[in-house]
């Protein structure tokens, strides 16, 4: 299988399902904007996407009191089958129909991968809720949707390791949406799209294909620059003032540092 073929695959099922799927996004998009389509690609493909994916220690490990969790996005040095269904995502016709349900003109693939690839999280691991960093690696375009592709076979939603949106913060119960094999979850990211994945309770890894969209204008007319915006849960108040601090210090440094202290590793460096 290559991109085209998977997004041929990918591609016709959205089609067959826009019409739902619009209706999902609509009822939510006054809030964080999301849908989700289950059985996105023939069993036996997804399966075979899954056990594709490299060991947790060969993958990059990002540990800390915001996240705990596994990536990659130098994707050449994985099975090729993973950079080929990380692609598919980034067919304009994909591009294109994604944008029509979401209502959205001008949007844009990201082909550095910036933040996108893979991940995996195991026992214990975690993303604290968060608002993503509000542009791409150069601070040119606007992160407008982020493609979550779950593909770990019988993965229970008590296993935890869901994604979970807040809409009306942290005060209140979040919509959790289930890692279920084989679905494809989007949701909108703009100032106000807090969002986290839940601790995982099971001794198992929950693996993620992840792809983000950009645009030329940001999804809300409020929308300013931010970088990656950490708190605690409800729970962690203590983890909440720290997480605020520290989002606060990286904000004043980027005022100063348009670009950053130092580039983001977490990019596709691809050979000239």
């Amino acid at each position: 299988m290559d991109r085209k073929s998977y997004a041929d695959l990918v591609y016709n099922k959205i089609t067959e399902n826009k019409e739902s799927l619009k209706e999902q996004y609509v009822k939510s998009k006054d809030a964080i904007g999301y849908f989700f389509l289950d059985d996105l690609l023939p069993e036996n493909l997804a399966m075979e996407i899954y056990r594709a994916f490299p060991k947790a220690d060969e993958m990059v490990h990002k540990k800390s009191i915001r996240e705990d969790k596994f990536v990659a996005a130098q994707m050449n040095k994985y099975d090729p089958l993973l950079e080929e269904i990380i692609y598919a995502f980034q067919d304009k016709r994909i591009v294109d129909v994604v944008s029509e349900i979401c209502g959205l003109n001008g949007i844009m693939p990201d082909d550095n991968l910036y933040a996108g690839g893979i991940s995996a999280m195991g026992h214990k691991q975690f993303l604290n809720p968060h608002l993503d960093n509000s542009h791409d690696k150069d601070r040119e375009r606007w992160r407008v949707l982020n493609l979550l592709y779950y593909v770990t076979p019988n993965w229970d939603q008590a296993y935890g390791g869901n994604l979970e949106l807040w809409p009306n913060g942290m005060r209140e119960k979040q919509v959790t949406i289930h890692s279920k094999f084989n679905r494809l979850a989007v949701m909108a990211t703009h100032n106000k799209s807090l969002h986290s994945v839940s601790p995982v309770t099971y001794e198992g890894l929950r693996c993620c294909v992840s792809n983000y969209y950009f645009s030329k204008e940001p999804l809300l007319a409020t929308d300013t620059f931010h970088v990656t915006s950490f708190r605690g849960r409800p729970e962690n108040r203590l983890t909440d003032a720290i997480l605020q601090l520290d989002a606060a210090v990286r904000m004043g440094l980027r005022k100063i540092f348009k670009k950053g202290v130092r580039e983001n590793p977490h990019v596709y460096k691809k050979e000239e």
